[in-house]
């Protein structure tokens, strides 16, 4: 499956199906530092994805006024 990452932006080829949290276990990212978008969804670490399906992980990011 290709899997989009941002910060910086790449693509990587995983071999599937797996969840979520394999996935990111497999690229060594800390699942609460990371959002999921699964086909244009956001999903949880327990989620089952294929090698079809479009995903990509994006670094969690907050901010706020001051």
């Amino acid at each position: 499956m290709k899997v989009r990452l941002r910060n910086p932006t790449r693509d990587v080829e995983i071999s599937g199906p797996k969840t979520v949290g394999a996935l990111l276990e497999a690229l060594a990212i800390v699942p609460e530092s990371v959002i999921v978008i699964l086909n244009d969804e956001l999903v949880t670490r327990d989620a089952r994805i294929a090698d079809s399906d479009d995903i990509e992980v994006r670094a969690v990011t907050s901010g706020g006024s001051a």
